[in-house]
Protein backbone atom coordinates (compact mmCIF):
# COMPACT_ATOMS: atom_id res chain seq x y z
CA UNK A 1 0.00 0.00 0.00
CA UNK A 2 1.22 3.57 -0.71
CA UNK A 3 0.55 6.91 0.48
CA UNK A 4 -2.62 8.95 0.17
CA UNK A 5 -3.37 10.37 -3.19
CA UNK A 6 -0.71 7.28 -5.06
CA UNK A 7 -3.01 4.25 -3.63
CA UNK A 8 -6.25 6.41 -4.63
CA UNK A 9 -4.75 6.45 -7.95
CA UNK A 10 -4.17 2.70 -8.33
CA UNK A 11 -7.17 1.72 -6.79
CA UNK A 12 -8.82 4.05 -9.24
CA UNK A 13 -7.64 2.53 -12.34
CA UNK A 14 -7.69 -1.02 -10.88
CA UNK A 15 -11.50 -0.47 -11.19
CA UNK A 16 -11.24 -0.36 -15.00
CA UNK A 17 -11.99 -3.07 -17.07
CA UNK A 18 -9.04 -4.92 -18.23
CA UNK A 19 -6.80 -3.37 -15.29
CA UNK A 20 -5.69 -5.67 -12.57
CA UNK A 21 -3.38 -3.96 -10.04
CA UNK A 22 -0.22 -4.57 -11.61
CA UNK A 23 -1.25 -3.10 -14.48
CA UNK A 24 -2.21 -0.16 -12.91
CA UNK A 25 0.31 0.45 -10.39
CA UNK A 26 2.22 0.65 -13.75
CA UNK A 27 0.08 3.07 -15.02
CA UNK A 28 -0.16 4.74 -11.96
CA UNK A 29 3.68 5.41 -11.87
CA UNK A 30 3.49 5.91 -15.14
CA UNK A 31 1.61 9.21 -14.74
CA UNK A 32 3.87 10.28 -11.72
CA UNK A 33 6.57 10.93 -13.68
CA UNK A 34 4.97 12.26 -16.91
CA UNK A 35 5.04 15.74 -17.76
CA UNK A 36 2.46 18.17 -16.57
CA UNK A 37 1.47 18.89 -20.34
CA UNK A 38 0.88 14.97 -20.82
CA UNK A 39 -1.53 14.84 -17.73
CA UNK A 40 -2.77 17.94 -19.03
CA UNK A 41 -4.03 16.63 -22.37
CA UNK A 42 -5.24 12.88 -20.56
CA UNK A 43 -7.65 15.41 -18.54
CA UNK A 44 -8.75 17.36 -21.48
CA UNK A 45 -9.04 14.29 -23.33
CA UNK A 46 -11.06 12.56 -20.16
CA UNK A 47 -13.43 15.68 -20.26
CA UNK A 48 -14.16 15.73 -23.53
CA UNK A 49 -15.29 12.38 -23.48
CA UNK A 50 -17.31 12.92 -20.42
CA UNK A 51 -18.95 16.32 -21.82
CA UNK A 52 -19.12 15.74 -25.65
CA UNK A 53 -19.76 12.11 -26.50
CA UNK A 54 -23.57 10.92 -26.51
CA UNK A 55 -25.34 7.57 -27.85
CA UNK A 56 -26.78 7.75 -30.74
CA UNK A 57 -30.64 8.06 -30.69
CA UNK A 58 -31.10 5.83 -33.77
CA UNK A 59 -28.62 3.06 -32.90
CA UNK A 60 -26.84 3.41 -29.68
CA UNK A 61 -23.51 3.84 -30.72
CA UNK A 62 -21.28 6.84 -29.57
CA UNK A 63 -21.53 10.14 -31.02
CA UNK A 64 -20.65 13.79 -31.01
CA UNK A 65 -23.82 14.59 -32.07
CA UNK A 66 -27.34 12.99 -31.24
CA UNK A 67 -27.47 11.16 -34.69
CA UNK A 68 -23.87 8.93 -35.04
CA UNK A 69 -22.34 9.40 -38.78
CA UNK A 70 -23.07 5.77 -39.75
CA UNK A 71 -26.87 6.71 -38.75
CA UNK A 72 -26.23 10.21 -41.10
CA UNK A 73 -24.88 8.46 -44.33
CA UNK A 74 -27.23 8.03 -46.89
CA UNK A 75 -24.90 5.45 -48.66
CA UNK A 76 -25.83 2.76 -46.03
CA UNK A 77 -28.36 0.29 -46.24
CA UNK A 78 -31.21 1.03 -44.23
CA UNK A 79 -33.10 -2.33 -44.92
CA UNK A 80 -29.99 -4.36 -43.33
CA UNK A 81 -29.35 -3.65 -39.64
CA UNK A 82 -26.36 -5.45 -37.78
CA UNK A 83 -27.37 -6.01 -33.64
CA UNK A 84 -24.26 -6.31 -31.66
CA UNK A 85 -23.68 -5.76 -28.22
CA UNK A 86 -21.59 -3.02 -27.42
CA UNK A 87 -19.97 0.22 -29.56
CA UNK A 88 -16.30 -1.46 -30.03
CA UNK A 89 -18.43 -4.56 -31.80
CA UNK A 90 -19.54 -1.46 -34.18
CA UNK A 91 -15.88 -0.66 -34.93
CA UNK A 92 -14.41 -4.72 -35.62
CA UNK A 93 -17.62 -4.89 -38.24
CA UNK A 94 -16.51 -1.80 -39.73
CA UNK A 95 -13.09 -2.45 -40.04
CA UNK A 96 -13.80 -5.72 -42.32
CA UNK A 97 -15.02 -3.02 -44.68
CA UNK A 98 -17.98 -5.63 -46.16
CA UNK A 99 -21.20 -4.08 -44.30
CA UNK A 100 -23.06 -1.21 -45.82
CA UNK A 101 -26.17 -1.48 -43.76
CA UNK A 102 -26.93 0.15 -40.19
CA UNK A 103 -26.50 -0.74 -36.74
CA UNK A 104 -28.18 -1.47 -33.19
CA UNK A 105 -26.35 -1.51 -30.28
CA UNK A 106 -27.92 -3.37 -27.25
CA UNK A 107 -25.47 -1.88 -24.77
CA UNK A 108 -24.93 -5.21 -23.37
CA UNK A 109 -25.73 -8.97 -23.36
CA UNK A 110 -28.73 -10.93 -21.72
CA UNK A 111 -26.93 -12.10 -18.32
CA UNK A 112 -29.68 -12.90 -15.36
CA UNK A 113 -27.17 -13.89 -13.04
CA UNK A 114 -25.53 -10.41 -13.05
CA UNK A 115 -29.16 -8.66 -13.17
CA UNK A 116 -29.35 -7.87 -17.06
CA UNK A 117 -32.52 -8.89 -18.38
CA UNK A 118 -34.23 -7.73 -21.88
CA UNK A 119 -35.47 -4.37 -19.87
CA UNK A 120 -32.20 -2.96 -19.47
CA UNK A 121 -31.18 -3.71 -23.32
CA UNK A 122 -32.27 -1.68 -26.23
CA UNK A 123 -34.26 -4.35 -27.22
CA UNK A 124 -37.50 -2.43 -27.29
CA UNK A 125 -36.25 0.23 -29.12
CA UNK A 126 -34.74 -2.47 -31.56
CA UNK A 127 -38.34 -3.93 -32.43
CA UNK A 128 -39.62 -0.68 -32.99
CA UNK A 129 -37.50 0.58 -35.21
CA UNK A 130 -37.62 -2.73 -37.40
CA UNK A 131 -41.50 -2.01 -37.08
CA UNK A 132 -41.14 1.73 -38.22
CA UNK A 133 -38.71 1.31 -40.82
CA UNK A 134 -38.18 -0.79 -43.80
CA UNK A 135 -36.00 -3.38 -42.47
CA UNK A 136 -35.69 -6.54 -44.23
CA UNK A 137 -32.82 -8.15 -42.64
CA UNK A 138 -31.75 -7.73 -39.44
CA UNK A 139 -27.39 -9.73 -38.32
CA UNK A 140 -27.31 -10.95 -35.48
CA UNK A 141 -23.90 -10.28 -34.18
CA UNK A 142 -23.89 -10.93 -30.47
CA UNK A 143 -20.41 -12.78 -29.18
CA UNK A 144 -20.08 -16.40 -29.16
CA UNK A 145 -20.46 -16.92 -25.60
CA UNK A 146 -23.08 -18.12 -23.32
CA UNK A 147 -24.51 -14.65 -22.79
CA UNK A 148 -24.21 -14.02 -26.70
CA UNK A 149 -26.05 -17.16 -27.31
CA UNK A 150 -28.75 -16.44 -24.80
CA UNK A 151 -29.24 -12.86 -26.56
CA UNK A 152 -29.34 -14.04 -29.75
CA UNK A 153 -31.74 -16.81 -28.97
CA UNK A 154 -33.84 -14.62 -27.22
CA UNK A 155 -34.01 -12.09 -30.15
CA UNK A 156 -34.41 -14.91 -32.90
CA UNK A 157 -37.66 -15.87 -31.03
CA UNK A 158 -39.10 -11.85 -31.29
CA UNK A 159 -38.14 -11.29 -34.82
CA UNK A 160 -39.85 -14.33 -36.37
CA UNK A 161 -43.14 -13.02 -35.89
CA UNK A 162 -41.79 -9.69 -38.56
CA UNK A 163 -43.34 -10.74 -41.85
CA UNK A 164 -40.76 -10.82 -44.70
CA UNK A 165 -38.04 -10.20 -42.33
CA UNK A 166 -34.41 -12.35 -42.92
CA UNK A 167 -32.74 -12.69 -39.10
CA UNK A 168 -29.53 -13.83 -39.55
CA UNK A 169 -26.38 -14.84 -37.26
CA UNK A 170 -22.43 -14.74 -37.69
CA UNK A 171 -20.98 -17.79 -38.76
CA UNK A 172 -18.40 -18.94 -36.43
CA UNK A 173 -16.36 -21.72 -36.50
CA UNK A 174 -12.22 -22.14 -36.60
CA UNK A 175 -10.11 -19.35 -37.30
CA UNK A 176 -7.42 -19.05 -39.80
CA UNK A 177 -3.97 -20.71 -38.62
CA UNK A 178 -5.73 -22.69 -35.79
CA UNK A 179 -4.72 -26.57 -35.15
CA UNK A 180 -7.95 -28.40 -35.53
CA UNK A 181 -6.90 -30.30 -31.97
CA UNK A 182 -6.90 -27.71 -29.74
CA UNK A 183 -10.17 -26.24 -30.91
CA UNK A 184 -13.56 -26.59 -28.38
CA UNK A 185 -16.27 -28.66 -28.96
CA UNK A 186 -18.62 -26.00 -29.56
CA UNK A 187 -16.12 -24.24 -31.59
CA UNK A 188 -16.20 -27.45 -33.82
CA UNK A 189 -19.72 -27.76 -33.77
CA UNK A 190 -20.52 -24.33 -35.11
CA UNK A 191 -18.38 -24.82 -37.51
CA UNK A 192 -19.81 -28.09 -38.94
CA UNK A 193 -22.80 -26.66 -38.62
CA UNK A 194 -21.87 -23.47 -41.07
CA UNK A 195 -20.10 -25.36 -43.41
CA UNK A 196 -21.31 -24.44 -46.74
CA UNK A 197 -20.37 -25.95 -50.23
CA UNK A 198 -17.07 -25.44 -52.21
Amino acid sequence: MYEGPVQDLIDELGRLPGVGPKSAQRIAFHLLSAEAADIARLQDALQKVKEGVVFCDVCGNVSEQETCRICRDARRDPQKVCVVEEPKDVLAIERTREFKGRYHVLGGALDPLSGIGPDQLRIRQLLTRIGEQDVTEVILATDPNTEGEATATYLIRLLRDFPGLTVTRLASGLPMGGDLEFADELTLTRALSGRRAV
